[in-house]
C-alpha cells in the first residue's frame, strides 16, 4: 500500500519506490530506499511528516504515492 494510506503513528518497511528517474532519485537523496524503517508522525491534507534514519521528513501527497510499504 503507498505510505499514504499508513496511520499516524505507525512504522513500515519500504517495499518500492515508484515513479520517474527524478522522483526515485530525489526520495533516495532523502533516505527513502527499500528496505528503510519509516514512522509516520503526522498527516494533514495528505501532506506526510515521517522519521526516517533519524530524521524528520516532510513530504507532499504525490511523492508519498510512489513509496509503497
Amino acid at each position: 500500500m503507498p505510505l499514504i494510506m499508513v496511520g499516524i503513528g505507525e512504522t513500515c518497511t519500504i517495499q518500492r519506490i515508484g515513479g520517474s528517474e527524478e522522483t526515485r532519485r530525489f526520495l533516495s537523496n532523502l533516505g527513502f530506499v527499500q528496505g528503510a524503517e519509516v514512522t509516520v508522525l503526522s498527516a494533514i491534507g495528505g501532506n506526510v511528516i515521517v522519521n526516517i534514519k533519524d530524521s524528520r521528513v516532510a513530504i507532499n501527497k504525490d511523492m508519498a504515492r510512489h513509496i509503497m510499504v
